[in-house]
């Protein structure tokens, strides 16, 4: 079977030269072969082995596949497996598997080509926690039996609170007692205990069991009962106003740990009929849990037995500012004149057997306080001198404030405090300040008159020297009195001002050329010097008017400029469908309406806050899902975004705050057990309970749930509705697959389908029957029984009754003998039994289910035999 092809050479082969010589192999056999070649060199002989070997295919294939550790987030999670072929010729392979754990294996039988790898997928959900470690058994052509071992560790995804120093888990958090008004903040690490990264968002639990909102757990139960009113006042508060987190949502990567800080701001509850206890504390305990943003199903499912959520308990009191005066409010000073004081001392004492208080008096007019801050620690006093020291005649009453200095939270940034005024308390001050009397003495004058005299100028008082020592100049328009004017300056009617006969100083000063001065009395035009040396010239004076000018244009300009930009600014904040460029209360009359045009009152929708620190609450979260499941729509809505509005509301990035209330679900969708050829539909729940259109995109490419539809929708604000799933399969056992979503084309989500295929089967009521007489007729005329047979399962099922034929023959007949019974319904079949000589009393029959089970009836007919 081997052929030498070869020219041998007549002639020795010169150096450098070479001849080809060809073997061919034909094999007549499925086996190998094997020879030698004899290449003869002058005097040496060469043996050359020969083998022919069959092509044979080579497989090879990984011993284990490690999933390695997964989170139990119902996912199916699939790893390839390779089959490589070493070898020559093609080479079959098989794979069989019989283990607990369900495995999606494609494909479990095939051929591989040689000098190929062949890709075999393995496909495991992540429904429960386990630790899977499976063997399947890999038949490959050539090597017999291979096994390869499938490995996982499915774990649940855990959040835990740690301390910031400690970094041991954390169950509850005691601010302890805290002022109205002012804020404590804790801080704590949100630790993710998992493989996977992790979206989480915070949810305050305000309406939990075991929460309390403003009520003194130390007082009686008495106490606690008069109080009841408390529970009213504070059942629609906002408690997502008291307790901050921030952050309040986020991301976690596999074992990374996040810094939150907690702020808890009690405020006082005011209680109904007037009753006001200034004196008494508020405890509060809430709790407060973290949990994914995609295992929330709402009503679909129970949260509190869900493994994704970690709760905090956050317990704190909330008591109010105890600050008293002695003496006080009003405090009452002793009379004094002015330029005098008086004091009073005053004791303030902290009544809080909890915590110190820092304190700040502001400042106010004709008083002095003395320390105006310090710090009163608990339950202890401190005085303080209020001084009177008017600066004015009167009696003078003040409010003094006092502030309350604490520690304040910004609320849009919990990690800066500041230091400021949180609660006030105000004092009165009155005083009265008397005017004192003075003698006035007076002087000869020796002969100069004053600037400021009596008539006739001879006696002045001492303390009238208060007036400013410059000259006095016109203070009066000339024009305005004519007493005294000379005849020739009665018709003078320009503007000229007056001058003091004693203003000789003020008259040889440079004075201004467009000013004319003229005597008091007679209106004598007087005489006005210019110093050359001092004054402008006329050129000076032009430049310096036209440099005024300049800078009057100027400020004007940029004055005209700012209101014009201050005016397109104020038209483009009301530059909008409502308020359309015009200012709100801008000269618009409103209209008159009637009783009728006021429509009927709706329920108001509570928005939950924008703040990025403002907590979701279960109560809030209970109030919108109850709105948007009134609002159903079953059909009519858009499959892609058609509308201005909802191509911007569906381009929107959502928070995970805001993804946290969009429920799809359930997450895991379990059809049961579904006959093979039948179709069973469950509803995929869609509740958008935010205020924006949102888009849901469904990706499936499974076989069996392609009559799902419809995969699109955009649903509307605070609106519910739903997308039927359908299930079909032609193949028995256990089916666990996935398909995928995404909300806004941008963020992803997931649904698990379970359901288990099983074939069409009936159940009977009885398996054994006995036949008894018919009332009525005579005896041993007939007998007959009924029997029920059952459909618990969703597909028709066609029935036989087939009779099992004895030696006596047959006696029994049942009606009807086939026929069908419906899914989830009963159908009743009589067996009849008629008596004859020698009837056997006993006999069987088979229902025969098509395409399903066999279960076999036995009869007897009970014969009462007399003597």
């Amino acid at each position: 079977q081997f052929k030498l092809i070869v020219e041998n050479p007549e002639r020795p082969v010169a150096s450098g030269l070479q001849i080809a010589a060809f073997v061919e192999y034909y094999p007549k056999s499925n086996k190998d072969l094997q020879d030698r070649l004899l290449l003869l060199i002058e005097e040496d002989i060469v043996d050359i082995p020969l083998f022919g070997l069959i092509p044979r295919c080579c497989l090879e294939i990984q011993s284990e596949i490690n999933f390695g550790a997964v989170v139990a987030n119902s996912k199916i999670i699939s790893k390839e497996i390779s089959i490589a072929n070493r070898g020559s010729s093609s080479g079959i392979f098989k794979i069989t598997y019989d283990g607990v754990v369900p495995l999606n294996i494609e494909p479990t039988s095939g051929a591989v080509k040689p000098k190929s790898v062949k890709k075999i997928k393995v496909n495991i959900c992540t429904d429960v926690p386990q630790i899977i470690k499976e063997v399947i058994k890999v038949e490959l052509e050539g090597r017999g039996c291979t096994k390869v071992w499938i490995k996982a560790v499915v774990v649940e995804q855990v959040l835990k609170v740690l301390g910031v120093s400690h970094g041991n888990k954390l169950e509850c958090i005691n601010f302890g007692p805290v002022y109205f008004g002012s804020s404590k903040t804790e801080q704590v690490l949100l630790y993710n205990e998992s493989p996977e990264r992790m979206d989480w968002v915070a949810v305050l639990e305000d309406d939990a069991v075991g929460g309390e909102m403003g009520t003194d757990l130390e007082s009686s139960a008495d106490a606690a009962l008069q109080h009841l009113s408390l529970k009213n006042a504070t059942r629609d508060v906002d408690v997502s106003t008291m307790i901050l987190c921030t952050p309040s949502q986020g991301t976690l990567l596999p074992d990374e740990k996040s810094l939150l800080t907690l702020c808890f701001s009690p405020k006082k509850f005011e209680r109904d009929f007037g009753v006001n206890d200034s004196s008494s504390k508020q405890d509060y305990v809430l709790f407060l849990r973290f949990e994914a943003v995609w295992n929330k199903d709402g009503y679909i499912q129970d949260l509190m037995n869900h493994p994704y959520l970690m709760e905090l308990a956050l317990t704190g009191s909330g008591i109010p500012v105890m600050l008293t005066f002695n003496p006080g409010p009003v405090i009452k000073f002793m009379d004094c004149f002015l330029g005098e004081k008086t004091q009073v001392v005053c004791t303030l004492k902290n009544e809080s057997e909890s915590l110190p208080i820092t304190f700040s008096f502001r400042k106010v007019a004709n008083f002095n306080i003395s320390p105006k801050k310090g710090k009163i620690q608990k339950n202890s006093t401190k005085d303080v001198i209020f001084l009177f020291a008017p600066h004015q005649i009167g009696t003078l009453q003040v409010k003094q404030v006092v502030d309350i200095i604490g520690t304040v939270l910004e609320k849009n940034n919990l990690q800066i405090s500041k230091t400021k005024s949180f609660h006030q308390i105000y004092l009165s001050f009155i005083g009265v300040c008397k005017s004192k009397r003075k003698n006035i003495l007076f002087r000869i004058n020796p002969g100069i008159t004053p600037m400021i005299s009596n008539p006739t100028g001879q006696f002045v008082a001492d303390d009238a020297g208060w007036c400013s020592d410059a000259a006095p100049v016109a203070v009066l328009r000339s024009t305005q009195t004519q007493i005294h004017a000379h005849q020739i300056n009665r018709t003078c009617k320009d503007d000229a001002l007056p001058a003091f006969p004693n203003d000789r100083t003020a008259s040889i000063r440079p004075g201004e050329r467009n000013k004319k001065y003229r005597t008091i009395f007679t209106k004598t035009e007087r005489y006005n010097y210019i110093d050359p040396e001092f004054s402008y010239t006329e050129c000076e004076r032009l430049a310096k008017e036209a440099h005024k000018e300049y800078y009057i244009d100027f400020i004007s300009r940029l004055r005209q400029h700012r209101l014009q930009k201050d005016a397109a600014r104020q038209f483009y904040i009301y530059n909008n469908s409502v308020d359309i460029g015009l200012k709100p209360a801008e000269g618009l009359v409103s209209p008159t309406i009637s009783i009728t045009d006021i429509p009927v009152e709706k329920q108001q929708i509570k928005k939950l806050s924008s703040d990025k620190n403002c907590l979701l609450t279960s109560r809030k979260l209970a109030g919108i899902d109850s709105e948007s499941s009134v609002n159903e729509i079953q059909s009519g809505l858009n499959s892609v975004p058609s509308s201005t509005q909802e191509k911007e509301d569906c381009n929107l990035t959502l928070t995970f705050t805001q993804l946290h209330q969009i429920l799809i679900g359930p997450s895991t969708m379990d059809f049961g057990d579904v006959c093979v050829d039948s179709t069973t539909v469950r509803k995929l729940h869609i509740i958008n309970n935010l205020l924006v259109h949102i888009w849901i995109q469904i990706e499936i490419e499974i076989d069996e749930l392609q009559q799902s539809g419809p995969l699109s929708q955009v649903v509307p604000p605070l609106t519910k509705t739903h997308i039927p799933i359908v299930f079909e399969t032609n193949t028995l056992g256990i089916f666990k697959k996935s398909f995928t979503y995404t909300i806004n084309n941008q963020h992803p989500g997931h649904v698990l389908v379970v359901a288990k295929a099983v074939s069409v089967e009936l159940e009977l009521s009885a398996k054994e029957l006995t036949l008894n007489p018919v009332p009525g007729y005579l005896a041993e005329s007939e007998f007959r029984a009924t029997v029920s047979v059952f459909n618990h399962r969703n597909y028709p099922a066609e029935f036989t009754w087939k009779p099992v034929i004895t030696d006596g023959g047959i006696v029994f007949s049942i009606h009807p003998a086939k026929g069908f019974v419906d899914a989830y319904r009963d159908l009743e079949c009589e067996v009849v039994w008629r008596p004859g000589f020698n009837s056997p009393e006993a006999g069987e029959f088979n229902l025969c289910v098509h395409k399903g089970n066999t279960i076999k009836l036995k009869c007897f007919a009970k014969v009462t035999r007399t003597a």
